[in-house]
């Protein structure tokens, strides 16, 4: 594995390669997906059936054939063997205590001249969320999207996962059955994206739509932004590791592959105070390398996006690391909670060696759907508040109008709006 030095001449230049690690030009396939969600909103379930044939390889016989039934749903669930249903209710019952912590509430202030301000908290009517499917089928994507919907109250979630072959994973099914999912369609890739924001004869318009996606996906996720909300555009995965002397090799080099082995673009960066820990865990990332199932494509992450950094002092590996703002950040030192307050930008902090990444990603409880490509520096990690919004309340009393109503009528005319001045000027005129 690479190992840069913070002092070498040249490592200014490799780290701005490292910070461009998530540079994808949208540009080449926003064409593609343009005219796939075109044809979409022009043709509805026609486009659908023919962007299925053409991109999952089954012919779609008529509209129903796209709706996955809850039947097989429940069905899946029945034939999962018991340690893994077991596994599956645990991860549902912590990610759902999780998110319950996260609930904003809706509030009211009295003021002394009888003015009422507030907030009120709705959720959105429909979310739809779009799950991988084929080769990448993973339930704990499922679990991680729609149990935020379900905390935050939201009455409708319209699930959409491509099945190549017309051939759906069973954890996925069983995992709609316990969110309770009744709306769930066989459609993936930009079509789906473009389907749940427009709407077609079946599947229906969402207001939110999360979940994450290859470039196709996020491409059309950007570009129906303001038809509906989205939660981010999330791109490879990637791991950022802090450590120093006390770090186990065997530890850090088996936990960079855990990223590296989802995606020949996944980002796996360790940034040390110990020259020498990142030697052995070089050595280490290649004896392990030997054993993955995933090798080839853990192999190629690692070669071209993967490195260990050795930094001076742990304040220059934090500030380092911060530019980077990893989706996920493991703090392998002696004191790890200490440096806490230094770290600024991750999309999921993981401190302590018994903390590895994948215990997010499956069981702890908060979200795994994060910021990735930097973008941690300002969004947030999937959450409550994507299927929530909010609603200013204003009540103003007869004393409170005539205590203000003058200095907003003064900013009025100075914006030139005579008519906004006079809506509050008739109101101070004591006019029956």
């Amino acid at each position: 594995m690479k190992i840069l030095n913070t002092q070498d001449a040249n490592f200014k230049d490799e780290f701005e390669i490292i910070l461009g690690r998530a540079k994808t030009d949208i540009k080449e396939v926003s064409s593609i997906v343009n005219s796939l969600i075109d044809d979409i909103v022009d043709n509805g379930n026609t486009a659908v059936k023919e962007h299925i044939a053409k991109f999952d390889k089954w012919d779609v016989q008529s509209d129903s054939d796209l709706e996955i039934s809850t039947t097989a749903m429940k069905e899946a669930y029945e034939r999962l063997d018991e340690p893994l249903r077991n596994a599956l209710h645990i991860a549902y019952d912590r990610i759902k205590s999780y998110h319950e912590k996260q609930l904003p509430k809706s509030w009211i202030d009295f003021e002394k001249n009888g003015t009422i301000l507030g907030q009120k908290v709705t959720p959105v009517d429909r979310a739809g969320l779009y799950i991988p499917g084929g080769k990448a089928a993973y339930p704990s994507s499922l679990l991680m999207n729609a149990i935020p919907a379900i905390v935050a109250g939201v009455e409708e979630i319209v699930v959409c996962t491509p099945t190549p072959n017309n051939e759906i994973n069973e954890l996925l099914l069983a995992a709609c059955h316990i969110c309770g999912i009744t709306k769930a369609y066989k459609v993936g890739g930009a079509s789906a994206v473009a389907a749940m924001a427009y709407g077609t004869e079946t599947i229906p318009k969402v207001d939110v739509i999360t979940g994450p996606g290859n470039i196709f996906v996020a491409t059309a996720k950007k570009l129906v932004f303001g038809e509906v909300h989205i939660d981010m555009i999330a791109g490879p995965s990637e791991i950022g590791i802090l450590s120093d002397s006390s770090a186990k090799p065997k530890y850090l080099a088996i936990d960079l592959l855990s990223q590296a082995e989802h995606d020949e673009m996944a980002s796996s960066i360790m940034i040390t105070t110990d020259e020498e820990i990142a030697k052995q865990t070089s050595i280490e990332v290649d004896a392990y390398l030997q054993t993955l199932s995933r090798s080839e494509i853990a192999q190629k992450s690692i070669d071209d996006r993967g490195a260990i950094i050795v930094a001076t002092s742990m304040d220059e590996a934090i500030d380092l690391m911060n530019e980077i703002a990893p989706e996920h950040l493991e703090v392998m030192t002696q004191n790890s909670f200490e440096l806490l307050p230094k770290i600024k930008h991750a999309g999921a902090i993981f401190l302590g060696e018994n903390t590895p990444e994948p215990i997010g990603d499956y069981i702890a409880g908060p979200n795994h759907t994060l910021p990735t490509g930097s973008t941690a520096k300002f969004y947030s990690p999937l959450n409550v508040e994507n299927f929530l919004k909010k609603s200013s309340i204003i009540n103003f009393s007869k004393e409170a109008i005539d205590e203000l109503g003058e200095a907003c009528a003064i900013l009025a005319d100075t914006e030139g709006l005579t008519a906004h001045a006079e809506s509050v000027r008739v109101r101070l005129k004591n006019e029956e």
